[in-house]
């Protein structure tokens, strides 16, 4: 089959041809930068966050008319509220485990800091997150340790945020050692966080930080556990439930609570919640976003396939007399389907070779606006692919209407 008669064709209904090929365009360079942004969201989503999430709990709660100053009267006093909180947990039936834990992956405060190899804080700097909690809060929390141990009893410290002890061990994550100590040989390692001396004692796999900010994307499982038990007039507490019994222990944690001072402050929606209802509530907006661009890219896809549709079952309205003479001549329905099959082919070829230019336009003012990364080849030749063939899909049906145009049409005007 010859181009030219094709090409001449389509030089009569240029602006057919430009509405379509911008609808292509515009088309290719949405979805794919839509489609980028749909997998990064669930990338986010699905990513693990190193702990144990079936049957953990996190308890947040503050004491009505507790002690706010850093006298060590006041400390004590506080750090007796919260040791007596602990022991109730531990006792309930459903509960498994119970640690002291001011934070918990995805949520909860964050204090963060920088690791360094010499207390001048110079050299090789690494940002990370602390998890303040007790000699339970590794296992507790179902995070695995791959080298040396956990925390004994009598290196747990207990003081305010504002507290100046320095906790003389700590646990890291895997990704700390490994930037730190690239040859592997971090455990018993002494660091310095803030310029304070810290030996490194236990390495766990993984840990996500509590924060999923962007600002914190750099260093998402960069964390330090260390053995200090905060004491506050708010408190929390990571609890384990004993398998299949996560609601029970919800329900007996709060009766165990309240039932020890009624004044606590503890909120219905935020109080106790699951690891499963924190997930979804911290990732509800990606979710979200990914739902709403989804749709997107389905609608513009249906929309472009009914402008390909319609704009050929016009044409083939238009041609009926000239596509009557051709079958006449000797044409096979098969050249009709082929006719336009490659005209619709080269009419998303043009819309494609725009779109990719579009596409990386696009990519680039999202870097710059949102700082989001920059759009990665390979999804512009699968785009193009996809296109490719909704286009063949969307001819197909108008374009067998035409091969079907009997050779008698030729002779009914004469």
């Amino acid at each position: 089959m010859r181009l030219h008669p094709i090409i001449a064709a389509l030089r009569r209904h240029k602006a057919g041809v430009t509405l379509i090929v911008l609808q292509i365009a515009l088309t290719m360079a949405i979805v794919c930068n839509a489609i980028f942004l749909i997998g990064q969201r669930i990338e986010r989503v699905d990513r693990p966050t190193g702990a144990v999430e079936d049957g953990l709990i996190r308890v947040s709660q503050s004491w009505y008319g507790a002690p706010t100053g850093d006298d060590p009267a006041s400390v004590e006093k506080l750090d007796a509220l919260q040791l007596t909180d602990l022991a109730t947990l531990r006792a309930l039936p459903d509960v498994q485990g119970v640690a002291a834990s001011f934070s918990m992956p995805l949520q909860g405060e964050i204090y963060s800091g920088n690791l360094t190899l010499n207390p001048e804080q110079k050299g090789l700097t690494v940002t990370a997150a602390y998890y303040y909690g007790d000699e339970h809060l590794r296992s507790v929390l179902g995070v695995r340790l791959v080298a040396g141990r956990d925390f004994r009893v009598d290196e747990i410290l207990h003081h305010t945020i504002h507290g100046s002890a320095v906790s003389p061990v700590v646990i890291v994550s895997k990704p700390i050692a490994d930037k730190l100590f690239p040859h592997g040989d971090a455990l018993g390692k002494t660091i310095y966080q803030d310029g304070k001396p810290a030996r490194i004692v236990g390495i766990v796999e993984r840990l996500q930080t509590p924060t999923t900010s962007n600002w914190g994307s750099a260093w998402d499982y960069n964390s330090v556990i260390e053995p200090v038990r905060l004491d506050g007039a708010s408190a929390s507490y990571a609890v384990r439930a004993r398998p299949g019994r996560t609601r029970a222990a919800m329900g007996e944690a709060r009766r165990a609570l309240m039932a020890i001072d009624p004044m606590r402050v503890m909120p219905d929606t935020w109080g106790i919640q699951s690891m499963s209802e924190i997930r979804s509530k911290i990732y509800r907006a990606d979710r979200g976003m990914a739902l709403v661009l989804g749709l997107v890219c389905a609608i513009l896809l249906l929309v472009t396939t009914a402008g390909i549709t319609g704009q050929t079952s016009f044409w083939v309205g238009q041609r009926r007399k000239q596509i009557g003479i051709r079958r006449a001549l000797g044409a096979r329905r098969v050249d009709i389907l082929r006719y336009f099959q490659t005209e619709n082919f080269l009419i998303v070829t043009f819309g494609i070779a725009l779109g990719l230019v579009l596409a990386y336009a696009l990519s680039l003012l999202l870097m710059q606006r949102y700082e989001l990364p920059r759009l990665p080849w390979t999804y512009l030749p699968v785009g193009a692919v996809a296109l490719w063939l909704i286009g063949q899909l969307a001819v197909l049906v108008p374009a067998m209407r035409a091969a079907a145009v009997s050779p008698i049409v030729a002779t009914r005007s004469v």
